[in-house]
């Protein structure tokens, strides 16, 4: 099967539309310094090395999408920062479990670069996706994909109708 067999898995799916926002590794790794607290674009432009115009684009797009907030912080000269909104604090476990990938399978010789440390219990956080209803672990392993309420078989034809759907 070719590459083109597969483009249809990515139509109206949901990791599809969300790596057509946030895939870009720019993307990433600014919405990675908005959730370490990093606010001012200066402060972003240093930290990430990246090039101002590529900065100012990335940061447009993250407001027109509602990740981001652009908030006046001083008058004279007229200066913004960037914030997180709602929408953007949700994308928090998305950064945290890369992170932990990359420092379990692409690991530092010294240690982990940056470790959470956790308010409620004071230790050093080791975040794992788990089952909101029995608290279990969720791994790709021991979960299944079914057609979901916004399934097109013509996206999905790998997964099966449920009973009763056409």
């Amino acid at each position: 099967m070719t590459a083109a067999d597969l483009s249809h898995r990515f139509q109206g799916e949901s990791v599809g539309r969300a790596l057509e926002l946030v895939g870009e590794r720019w993307t990433l790794l600014i919405l990675r310094e908005a959730f370490f607290g990093v606010q001012r674009f200066g402060q972003l432009a240093r930290n990430l090395s990246i090039p101002r115009p590529t900065l100012s684009s990335r940061l447009r797009m993250l407001v027109d999408a509602g990740l981001l907030e652009r908030v006046r912080y001083s008058q004279d000269p007229e200066r913004y920062e960037y914030r997180l909104t709602e929408v953007g604090h949700d994308l928090f476990g998305v950064v945290v479990v890369l992170m932990r990938w990359g420092d379990e399978h692409l690991p530092n010789p010294d240690g982990p670069p940056i470790v959470l440390r956790h308010h409620t219990c004071g230790e050093v956080a080791e975040p794992r996706l788990i089952c909101a209803h029995c608290g279990e672990e969720i791994t790709a392993r021991n979960v299944t994909p079914e057609a979901g309420p916004g399934f097109s078989g013509d996206s999905h034809p790998s997964l099966e109708h449920p009973e009763g759907r056409a």
